[in-house]
């Protein structure tokens, strides 16, 4: 009997074992990350120069009978989606010869879709009711002065297009008879100017710094109606620059008058690994969530090289629209998490200045973008280590723009990096980069092909990410793992991918670290200037902490905007507007997570 009772006893205790371990079995959230893992197009202009590169640029989104379509600038065609993450390109058997240039799409009552975009700035509006199909009939008609436009159509039927690419002009509106080949009406009025000496993130240049150009680029026209108020939206100061963002007018009407909004600008990404937030479109989710799809600058082999973003948009008490972009190109929740969409998941930079080794090097350079628009270029020697291994600074140092070039496009070719601190790795994003890869306009059949191993002493590895017979094309490409792994060690082994050369701008590396996260930020002093569009920002150094996010807006419980920075204690910035009361605060973080909060601030 006792005999019994222990074997009853031990089946209970299994039972119970196996029903806890089930328990606490991590269920991984699902994610993306900007900027977004999709096939970018290698761009048609700057080819007679013989600059390849992909681009992708001016997105707009659109929900049709519960799914969504992508137009992106130049791309020969256009992606559909089911659930906002996965992209599969489709190649429309009628299109624009030289792609589509700063596209617009509108969904009408989920009947048709209307689409113009010529980059020759007029055309024929297209129509489909089938755009999974890629078949497009164009309108009798032809309109002009359709660059960088946008196609509203009202709830009650009335046609606009805005439109305008100026440092000088204004946006325009014209009246279109949708019901009559989309004429032209004969309404058309002025709009909108940027007023740069109100608001300083409309200054051109990279950190809205120009030792010549004051005036920046209007551009971008996109509206989107909620709650009866017509939100105008526009980009500035210039694609290529870390504050590109968009910003918003409202009005009751389309036509205007239309009032600056007071939190501008309203999708605005300057600092991090990727910058830019502008030129992009705010659509809404089938379930009811925003989102703002805008345009990021890469900006390395050619100022028009840039990449796509996806962040949560939102409309508070007040009717302002904002966007958040804080850790806007970390792991983000996925847009079905019911309450966190779009927002930071918690993974942080465990690669970050991680020690990287690879097996040749034709080049590694080091570039950023100089305040007068031009690029600061400095080809790194080749350096070895103790053990005869060359090394890489540029594959960890948080810059898309610096790259790494191997001697060949072979099975030979590989990337270690060795953390600073062992990990928790929950996801991977490989930011390759294009070397004379001499590839122009859509090329069908490229693929990315490697495995990724870790490992805990660098001695034994294991294969975690097999992508070795992939046929996907994924020059940013993000691997989430469906279960978390401890590892110290990441190596990157190479069998195919486009171009003539490997070549990477960053590989980065997310998760948890084992350690504390770093403590609240003291001391941080905030002048405003003489020039009250700038402002100065100093704090203590915390210790541990591998970089600052700044938060600041309008009211205390408004902290809109963001601006993460890495291995400094100070801040300059000039992107507030003139007449404009602030609010900030600053928090630090690390490889373990983010500090407390400062208080907040206020800046008259």
């Amino acid at each position: 009997m006792k005999k019994l009772n222990y074997l009853f006893t031990a089946v209970i205790l299994l039972f119970m074992g196996v029903a806890s371990a089930q328990e606490t079995e991590e269920v991984i959230p699902e994610t993306y990350i900007n900027p977004l893992d999709i096939d970018y197009t290698y761009m048609v202009y700057n080819s007679h120069r013989d600059i390849s590169y992909r681009s992708g640029a001016d997105p707009a989104v659109i929900e049709y009978r519960g799914e969504y379509y992508m137009f992106v600038t130049r791309s020969f065609g256009y992606w559909h989606s089911k659930d906002l993450i996965n992209w599969e390109f489709i190649k429309p058997k009628q299109w624009f010869f030289e792609g589509s240039n700063a596209p617009t799409a509108f969904n009408y009552k989920d009947s048709l879709v209307y689409f113009a975009g010529d980059p020759a700035g007029y055309g024929s509006i297209l129509y489909t009711d089938d755009p999974k199909k890629g078949e497009w009939t164009p309108t009798a008609s032809i309109s002009t002065n359709i660059q960088d436009s946008e196609l509203f159509i009202d709830d009650d039927g009335k046609a606009y297009l805005y439109w305008g690419s100026s440092n000088v002009h204004p946006l325009k509106v014209k009246m279109l008879d949708k019901d009559n080949r989309f004429i032209e009406t004969g309404v058309e009025k002025e709009l909108i100017n940027l007023v740069e000496e109100e608001h300083g993130w409309e200054r051109f240049g990279e950190n809205n710094y120009h030792p010549t150009l004051k005036e920046g680029y209007m551009e971008g026209a996109s509206m989107t109606k909620h709650n009866g108020k017509y939100y105008l939206q526009y980009a500035a100061p210039g694609t290529q620059f870390n504050v590109y963002a968009d910003a918003a007018y409202v009005s009751d009407s389309p036509l205007g008058p239309f009032t600056y909004m007071k939190n501008n600008p309203m999708s605005f990404k300057p600092g991090g690994f990727t910058n830019g937030a502008g030129h992009g479109i705010t659509m809404k989710q089938k379930n009811g969530q925003y989102w703002h799809f805008a345009t990021m600058a890469l900006a390395s082999n050619s100022h028009w090289e840039r990449r796509l973003a996806m962040f949560p948009t939102y409309f508070d008490k007040e009717g302002l629209m904002y966007t958040i972009t804080a850790y806007g190109d970390y792991p983000l929740y996925g847009p079905k998490h019911p309450t966190k969409a779009g927002q930071h998941n918690g993974w942080m930079l465990l690669s970050y200045k991680g020690k990287a080794t690879v097996s040749s090097s034709q080049m590694q350079i080091s570039k950023s973008t100089a305040t007068d628009g031009d690029f600061d270029i400095k080809e790194m020697p080749l350096e070895k280590n103790s053990k005869g291994k060359i090394i890489s600074k540029v594959l960890t140092d948080e810059s898309p723009k610096s790259f790494w070039v191997a001697e060949a496009n072979n099975d030979q070719q590989w990337v270690e990096i060795e953390m600073l601190s062992l990990g928790k790795i929950y996801a991977f994003q490989l930011n390759f980069h294009d070397q004379e890869s001499g590839i122009y306009t859509r090329t069908e059949g490229l693929r990315h092909r490697f495995t990724l191993e870790v490992s805990e002493d660098g001695k034994n590895w294991k294969t975690i990410v097999d992508r070795s017979e992939s046929f996907k094309d994924t020059p940013n490409a993000y691997i989430p793992l469906n279960k978390a792994v401890k590892a110290k060690y990441v190596r990157y082994k190479n069998i195919e991918v486009p171009g003539n050369n490997l070549a990477l701008s960053e590989i980065r590396v997310f998760g948890k670290g084992f350690g504390k996260k770093p403590a609240k930020v003291k001391n941080f002093e905030i002048i405003r200037q003489e020039d009250r569009r700038d402002i100065s920002l100093k704090w203590d150094e915390v210790k541990g902490a591998q970089g600052y996010n700044i938060r600041w807006g309008i009211a205390p419980n408004k902290l809109y905007h963001s601006w993460l920075v890495y291995d400094k204690s100070e801040h300059f910035m000039r992107s507030l507007d003139r007449d404009t009361e602030y609010y900030f605060s600053i928090e630090a973080f690390n490889e373990n997570g983010i500090s407390k909060s400062s208080e907040v601030v206020k800046v008259k």
